[in-house]
Formats: structure tokens, C-alpha cells, sequence
């Protein structure tokens, strides 16, 4: 068996059956999963220990699933989070997404279904975070401003503006990437972590919102590569 005996799962679903048929899977996978009842339940849960992974239906009482996922996105911008749902209209999943998910299943679903699909979002956030992992005081100078990704903070000539979380993960990519072509597909997987058709129209308004935050340096431009990505170029 792989070892998974350090990878902590949040799982909050309102449905008593549902919610003890997973933990058991969850259990046999080898995983080590912390159960909620419901979004506020699963909120304490989150801020009480540490969260490799959420699961969390979308529906539930108290606090829904989209309001609990923009909580615990306001405080850890990293953690993956798998909605539940027996919505599978796209205009639902594209407010799934905009509310944090980084994938998202729907009801009725096989247990291997889920199982594969937690495996590939560790896998992928692993792979994310082994190649550039983001520390506290990592910081970034793009052109006249400071670009501050732990705290999603932009800050030129002392005046801060606070970015969203989806605004500086896309930001703290381009500068990673600065004077270099940065793929559709590359920022996609790493910030939504589908390729999803649909969420890249979305992404296009994110790369809109950030021209507008780097409008007062004239020597910055985000260029868009057609077909291919953005780059980020600044003029020295």
C-alpha cells in the first residue's frame, strides 16, 4: 500500500449514511479522515488541525459547501478541496470553481472514481510544490511594485492593494515565469487544476483584473501568446 498514513482528509457531509460509508473507504485507503456534519462543523474542524485535503458537499445546513470553501480559503490559499454535489450543470460547477474547488464530482459516484481523483490531486499538488514551493517572505519585484503571493499583497509607492487568492497564485506564476511564455494549460492546472474550457474564459477576466492592478507602471505588459499562454515582459 502507498503510504498515506500522514495525509489528513476533511470530509463534511450531512448525509449520516454517506458520510460513514466514506470515512470507511477513506480509512481502508489508508488515509486518515476527519468527519463534519455540517459547513460549520467543518469549519472548527479545519481551523483545529492540520488539512491535507477537503471533501465537502455542497449543499448542507448551517453554512453551505461554496460559503465553507471561501472560509477555508481565506485562510490556507493551498489546500485542495473536492465538492460533492448532485448538481452537474456547468454554470454550478464554474461557481464551484470560483469559490476555490480545485475538482469537482458528482452524485451518484463510484468509490474509485473519488479515490483516482484524490490521487491525482495530491499527486499534482506535490508536484506543484516540490518544483516551486511558496514560502512567507517570498517576494517579487515587478517593475516599480512588490509583489508579496503569501499575503496576495501588491504594494506600489507604499500603497497596498489586496489581491484575490485566484489573482496572485495567476500573478505569482507570470513572475515566475517573467519574459517567458507561460502555457494555458500550465496556469489552469496549477490554479484551477482543470484545463477546463470554461474556466479559461474565466481565466481570461483574471488576466484583465491584473493588467488593471499593473496599469500605473507603463513598463509592464501582460501579453497574450495567441493560442499558446501569457508573458509577463517588463521593460528595464
Amino acid at each position: 500500500m502507498k503510504n498515506k498514513n500522514k495525509v489528513r482528509i476533511l470530509l463534511v457531509e450531512d448525509d449520516p449514511n454517506l458520510n460513514s460509508v466514506l470515512k470507511d473507504y477513506l480509512d481502508v485507503l489508508g488515509y486518515e479522515a476527519v468527519v463534519a456534519r455540517d459547513g460549520e462543523e467543518g469549519l472548527l474542524a479545519f481551523r483545529s488541525r492540520r488539512i491535507d485535503l477537503c471533501i465537502l458537499d455542497v449543499m448542507m445546513p448551517k453554512k453551505d459547501g461554496l460559503t465553507l470553501a471561501r472560509e477555508i480559503r481565506e485562510k490556507d490559499a493551498e489546500v485542495p478541496i473536492i465538492f460533492l454535489t448532485a448538481k452537474g450543470l456547468k454554470e454550478d460547477r464554474i461557481e464551484g470553481f470560483r469559490a476555490g474547488c480545485d475538482d469537482y464530482i458528482t452524485k451518484p459516484f463510484i468509490s474509485e472514481e473519488l479515490n483516482l481523483r484524490i490521487e491525482a490531486i495530491l499527486r499534482r499538488c506535490a508536484v506543484r510544490h516540490g518544483r516551486q514551493p511558496m514560502t512567507q517572505d517570498e517576494t517579487f519585484n515587478v517593475g516599480q511594485y512588490i509583489f508579496d503571493p503569501y499575503n496576495m499583497i501588491l504594494t506600489i509607492k507604499g500603497s497596498d492593494k489586496k489581491l484575490t487568492r485566484k489573482e496572485a497564485a495567476l500573478l505569482r506564476l507570470l513572475c515566475l515565469n517573467k519574459n517567458k511564455l507561460l502555457t494555458r494549460e500550465d496556469a489552469l492546472m496549477s490554479v484551477w487544476g482543470t484545463d477546463d474550457y470554461f474556466i479559461g474564459r474565466s481565466m481570461d477576466v483574471f488576466i484583465t483584473k491584473l493588467r488593471k492592478h499593473l496599469k500605473d507602471d507603463p513598463n509592464i505588459t501582460i501579453t497574450n501568446v495567441h493560442g499558446s499562454g501569457f508573458k509577463l515582459e517588463i521593460r528595464e
